[in-house]
């Protein structure tokens, strides 16, 4: 990924992944220094299972998303668009790409607004047996949230002030598609 946003020079990079187990779209505030997919009982597509491992081994602990977080979840909400802010985006694979691009973006001194959207899974996924009972939200629904939560960061190079009341219960662990958090 980083090789076509060296190619490109977006001024925006917003990354997205499933996360089961929220029924909201959510827009992450930190990624962090961390990888253990240990925790969650799950590999990554090739079968690569960490534990405690640094996503950057001399890196800072974290990296706070630049994306407007607080304005997207509002405009999101304000089309009724089910959305929160989460705090921590995990300690699997959302997280390390997202803190792998905000280190890069960071090191190399770019001008470059970068986060991540995590999205409930799809009702084909909730309607998994392993999974029944899961949140879900319509590809139309996460789409539109996606659409508006971009609009807002076109149209806000800084973050609302106004606060954004959470209701963000759920701190399930990313699931690989078609596995149920628990």
């Amino acid at each position: 990924m980083w090789d076509s946003i060296a190619e490109t020079s977006p001024d925006i990079v917003v990354m997205m992944g499933e996360y089961g187990g929220r029924a909201m779209v959510t827009v992450e505030r930190i990624a962090q220094n961390l990888n253990d997919s240990t925790r969650y009982g799950l590999a990554d597509n090739n079968g690569c299972s960490l534990q405690g491992q640094l996503t950057v081994a001399d890196g800072p602990a974290a990296y706070y998303s630049t994306l407007p977080i607080r304005a997207m979840v509002k405009a999101m909400r304000e089309s009724g668009i089910p959305s929160d802010t989460s705090d921590v985006t995990g300690t699997f694979c959302c997280n390390h790409l997202m803190y792998g691009i905000l280190h890069r973006i960071h090191i190399n001194s770019l001008p470059i607004r970068a986060g991540w959207i995590h999205l409930p899974h799809l009702p084909s996924v909730a309607a998994l047996p392993e999974n029944l009972g899961a949140p879900s939200m319509s590809v139309e629904t996460s789409a539109m949230g996606v659409e508006i939560g971009l609009r807002a960061v076109l149209e806000n190079l800084r973050d609302i002030e106004e606060p954004i009341l959470s209701r963000l219960q759920s701190n399930h662990p990313p699931a690989k598609p078609g596995a149920l958090n628990s």
